[in-house]
């Protein structure tokens, strides 16, 4: 092995881009952010899309800036696709997940195959973003260009296409798909026959750590965890012994534990838990919760009304507001669109019958305070279908850097919180490249070496705030029922 390892990580998120360069001298990670750009989605011919034009020339000028690197890879979310004919060209920029041509689809596909019984094949929540979703609306929509269609690669995948690499089809976030069978560990050929679907269009899988290529300079390219949440749970610091779980808190909020076996009984599918395969060969067991997305989002409503705020001031004011004002459900169907968040807030709870809020503070804290529960919410169904008991939540991703809500989730949930690192995603990206190159052993060792080279706060729960917060988790359990039955 040499003295240094050096390795670019390509981490794709909701708005933006990051390529991070990173060296392993064998004892210590030393990493920086040499690039930073645009991932914005625009609407072109009727549907929010991808700009893959750009994002190609952006990884260009990254890979420029970071000269000399043993390897590269990219991970971004799952579910997103693109399509390439028999000569390998892009058919056309990939539709984006936030489109809304599959709103109805889980709907119409429930009554070719029972829901559960499509749980049971694959594993996965039932969201109207999945691949499977995507691909039933573009079969309807545009025949013409399925039939076009030779290989259907997930965004990682088909960058790294565009780079020189291997077709692949990398194992993380196929399982992502709806397609993908975690018993089998492959694609559910029958489902996508029963589908309509062309299995020719999915080629064996890869797992991760794959080496799949190499730039014309020799530098390799990697086959990562291409889902992100993957990426960020290969980085999450555990100590040996520890009972936890993980909250990979980005624009979404993925909260889950790590299994050998899946869990595909009727209970899990009505609780809406996802099997997804880790980029350590388990199975991440997890629950898909819209999460900063409404922050970022009411941020934004406030910046187009005038009222400019940082993050910071966003929790500050959410601070200083009346605690447990009113509750809303962070994935009722009116947050998932961007637009007016703040209001749609005050629609729900006046709907509900709660108070409702009026200034920036109220919202923010009742945004903070309902993600705080809906966690533990989650983490009752988790320890309620695996028999597991908790000790530690760790949190991944840029919300362990807002301290308010690692705070309010500590007091919520009664756990220990353990936020970092920030950079998760990345960092995992990075891990499992070093484990291709034999540079690390394991994805333990690199847990083990983040845990001693990134910044892990904890926060304990209050123990005079207690009778406080399971008072109101009370209502907001029994909001969550009415809402269920409505």
């Amino acid at each position: 092995m040499a003295a240094f390892t050096t390795v670019l990580a390509f981490d794709l998120g909701a708005s933006t881009g990051r390529a991070i360069r990173a060296v392993y001298d064998g004892e210590r990670l030393q990493w920086k952010e040499i690039h930073r750009f645009d991932n914005i989605p625009a609407v072109e011919n009727g549907h929010l899309r991808w700009n893959m034009e750009a994002l190609l020339g952006e990884i260009r000028i990254a890979i420029q800036k970071a000269g000399k690197t043993d390897s590269l890879a990219f991970d971004t979310w799952g579910v997103d696709f693109g399509l390439l004919d028999a000569d390998g060209k892009l058919l056309e920029d990939p539709v984006h997940y936030r489109d809304e041509r599959t709103k109805d689809w889980p709907q119409r596909v429930a009554q070719k195959i029972e829901l559960h019984s499509l749980y049971v094949r694959t594993g996965n929540q039932i969201l109207a973003i999945n691949t499977l979703f995507q691909l039933l609306a573009l079969q309807e929509e545009q025949p013409d260009l399925l039939r076009r269609a030779k290989h259907l690669l997930f965004i990682p995948d088909l960058l790294a296409a565009m780079l020189g690499a291997d077709l692949t089809w990398e194992r993380s976030i196929a399982s992502t798909s709806q397609m993908w069978n975690p018993v089998a560990g492959t694609w559910d050929l029958e489902l996508l026959r029963q589908m309509g679907m062309d299995p020719g269009l999915f080629g064996a899988m890869t797992d991760s750590g794959s080496i799949i290529g190499a730039l014309p300079d020799s530098t390799k390219i990697i086959a990562v965890a291409g889902h992100d949440t993957q990426c960020a749970v290969a980085a999450m610091p555990v100590e040996e012994g520890e009972s936890a779980a993980f909250l990979s808190c980005g624009t979404w909020s993925l909260i889950g534990c790590e299994l050998e076996t899946p869990i595909l009984t009727k209970e899990s599918c009505d609780s809406g838990l996802s099997n997804e395969y880790g980029a350590n060969g388990r199975i991440n067991y997890l629950k898909n919760i819209i999460g900063l997305w409404l922050i970022q989002e009411s941020r934004r409503e406030y910046a187009r009304q005038g009222e400019e705020y940082s993050f910071g001031e966003l929790a500050k004011l959410a601070d200083e507001a009346e605690a447990f004002h009113c509750f809303i459900d962070p994935d009722a169907p009116e947050f998932v669109a961007p637009g007016n968040i703040p209001e749609r807030i005050q629609k729900f709870c006046r709907r509900t019958g709660q108070p409702v809020p009026e200034t920036v503070g109220e919202t923010v804290r009742c945004i903070y305070e309902s993600l705080a529960m809906k966690y533990r919410y989650a983490l009752e169904q988790l320890e309620r279908m695996t028999g597991k008991n908790f000790t530690t939540l760790h949190i991944l991703g840029g919300g362990a850097n807002a301290g308010l809500l690692c705070q309010m989730t500590a007091d919520a949930c009664r756990l220990m919180v353990k936020a970092g690192p920030v950079e998760a995603t990345a960092l995992g990206n990075i891990l499992i490249q070093l484990k291709a190159l034999h540079a690390i052993h394991d994805i333990d060792k690199g847990r083990r070496l983040i845990a001693v080279t990134e910044k892990i706060t904890e926060y304990a729960p209050q123990n005079r705030k207690k009778d406080a917060w399971e008072n109101a988790y009370h209502r907001f359990v029994t909001m969550m029922q009415m809402e269920k039955e409505r």
